[in-house]
């Protein structure tokens, strides 16, 4: 599942609301959308400042919203189920995320470029979430096709995009061909997946990726090398930071090597101070 860089304020809004019941969600929806005009063009990184104070004491306050709360779920239906409620103002705050995020648009840049030179141009951009990463990928000259666990992101991503294809699935078991693929990009798509289920993920992109395949991976670090992985204050279900070296060792050990990594420092003003990373890789 695509989780856009440094979940932003709708997702907390929603999901939030979703747990404390049904009711709440309807009576919120219309403030959550003025909310988003509003957001529109805010970096990623930038959006958890950009939410008024009182608006996250209001939400922090909600029965029933606790992280606590969504961990007694199974991880990855209480995150599509968040998505589900999220899908139409997550896709009008984040429809325009690349925009003000040159290294972002240029780490995808070097992907594309190094999968068309592999002769494969077949990409998957697994957490496609609202379908506009995928349509950035078709812009950079790749047959590209998005993948994402909730049925109302696919949906939209459908509407926005229909000339592109898209499926709900999940990135533990792809209906896709072994070496099917010449590129995988799972950008922030994994942070919602425990340390313990991420080795078959892994091994599920080493399958589908062709010999001489690239991946992309986006996650968000740790605070060094002696964390291999951090939870961090994400509301929607528990969420994870990766240890770029741990990480990369993890991919080696599913026989994809690093290829080069790209680190954005955190800027002064961004509420979560973390390192973002893109790790390139290749099937051997």
């Amino acid at each position: 599942m695509r989780i856009a860089f440094a979940v932003g304020a709708l997702l907390i809004v929603v999901a939030l609301v979703t747990a404390a019941g049904g009711r709440a969600l309807a009576h919120r929806t219309a403030g959550m959308a003025a909310e988003a005009e509003r957001l529109r063009g805010v970096p990623d990184g930038s959006l958890d400042r950009a939410v008024p104070a009182p608006l996250w004491r209001e939400l922090a306050s909600a029965p029933g919203t606790t992280v606590v709360s969504m961990v007694e779920h199974d991880a990855f239906h209480a995150t599509r189920e968040a998505y589900d409620a999220a899908a139409p103002v997550y896709t009008q705050m984040f429809r325009d995320t690349l925009r003000d995020r040159p290294l972002d648009r240029a780490a995808l840049g070097a992907f594309a470029e190094v999968v068309r030179a592999h002769g494969n141009d077949r990409v998957a951009d697994l957490g496609c979430g609202p379908g506009h990463v995928t349509a950035h990928l078709d812009g950079l000259g790749l047959s590209a096709c998005g993948v994402d666990a909730s049925p109302a992101m696919i949906t939209t991503a459908r509407q926005a995009y229909p000339g592109l294809r898209f499926d709900v699935g999940s990135m533990a078991a792809l209906d896709i061909a072994d070496g099917e693929l010449g590129g995988v990009l799972s950008r922030w798509s994994i942070i919602h997946t425990p340390p313990q289920e991420l080795p078959p993920i892994l091994a599920e992109f080493h399958r589908v990726l062709a010999p001489g395949g690239h991946l992309l991976v986006g996650f968000s670090a740790t605070d060094g090398p002696s964390h291999p992985t951090q939870v961090f204050d994400h509301t929607v279900a528990p969420a994870y930071r990766w240890s770029p070296d741990h990480l990369a060792a993890m991919l080696r050990a599913c026989g994809l090597a690093e290829v080069a990594r790209m680190i954005r420092e955190p800027q002064p003003t961004d509420r979560r101070q973390f390192q973002e990373v893109h790790l390139l890789a290749r099937k051997a």
